[in-house]
């Protein structure tokens, strides 16, 4: 479904030019011999702590006490950090990912000696995030989104270990050809086909029938299969404004009129079985149509539903 979302928001975008804004560096050399890899902080569990009421909020310096609380990266890379946002991923929007996306791809232009880039992202929207790179990204040295399950101050967090696995995957020479990846508890998943299936689990990302592309042990890349599909659209400063029904059953279709009435460019909706909708709904569309609104009909697996439940 998300694929179906990103491409129409892309094909609809307005035509002007981003211009690039200066980054603010944190280099940390560990070794002139040591390769060089990229990290970009958006923010997530894996950089917030627990406070005195029980909640987790974010670090100030989120990357810095990352990278600090790594003491084996002095053997593997020298680093090279931009704090790009300190978010929770559910405040993550595709404009938010646009500006991702080039950044990224401005650090690897500016510093060509990069063998790829680390993304620090929340997992609530990380196969969102990862996807929406994948296809808009210029650069074809590898990008792995990493994060955590468990904030900092757990004392059994997973965000190093996801960290340092991270930078492993992009010292191999076995990820050149992956793409974006979700790299979390040790698997390596394609950008097109991960899924986030648990709420607590550190065990939560796969990428069903597809398979992981490998595993990470001993900071060893076991490939299991290679990169099947492969997208690039180019990326505009302004991306169109999509709406997304998912269809029930008993639903009348009217926050399909209400997203036509409040100028949305296009709506996708997510219909159930092969592509089917009520009368109500299929109205509903019509209504939409006739606006000038573009629709596209999509469907879902209610397969995947009892993951809700977890």
């Amino acid at each position: 479904m998300r694929v179906l979302l990103f491409l129409f928001s892309i094909f609809l975008c307005l035509n002007c030019n981003a211009h690039k804004k200066h980054l603010k560096i944190i280099t940390t050399i560990n070794g002139k011999h040591l390769p060089t890899v990229g990290v970009v902080v958006t923010g997530g569990t894996i950089v917030e702590k627990t406070d005195a009421s029980g909640a987790s909020v974010p670090s100030s310096d989120a990357g810095k006490s990352l990278v600090k609380a790594i003491p084996q990266l002095k053997k593997v890379a020298n680093i090279k950090l931009v704090e790009f946002s300190n978010i929770d991923s559910s405040h993550m929007s595709p404009q938010i990912w646009a500006n991702l996306s080039r950044t990224v791809d401005q650090l690897i232009d500016e510093h060509p000696e990069l063998k790829g880039v680390i993304v620090v992202h929340g997992t609530d929207t990380m196969a969102e995030g990862a996807y929406f790179l994948d296809i808009t990204l210029k650069t074809r040295k590898p990008v792995v989104f990493i994060g955590a399950m468990k904030n900092s101050s757990d004392p059994f967090t997973d965000g190093p270990e996801n960290f340092l696995n991270g930078v492993f995957q992009i010292c191999s020479n076995k990820s050149k050809n992956w793409g974006v990846t979700v790299t979390m508890n040790q698997y390596i998943n394609s950008a097109r086909d991960v899924k986030k299936t648990q709420t607590t689990n550190v065990q939560t990302f796969d990428s069903g029938e597809k398979g992981y592309l490998g595993y990470i042990y001993n900071g060893k890349i076991n490939q299991f299969n290679e990169r099947v599909h492969g997208k690039r659209f180019k990326l505009k400063k302004k991306l169109a404004k999509v709406s997304l029904f998912t269809d029930y059953a008993g639903a009348n279709g009217s926050f399909i009129k209400l997203a036509a009435d409040k100028g949305y460019d296009g709506i996708v909706v997510e219909a159930l079985g092969s592509g089917n909708v009520n009368a109500a709904v299929a109205e509903s569309i019509k209504y939409a149509i006739s606006k000038g609104i573009v629709v596209v009909i999509s469907s879902i697996s209610r397969s995947c539903l009892p993951s809700l439940w977890r």
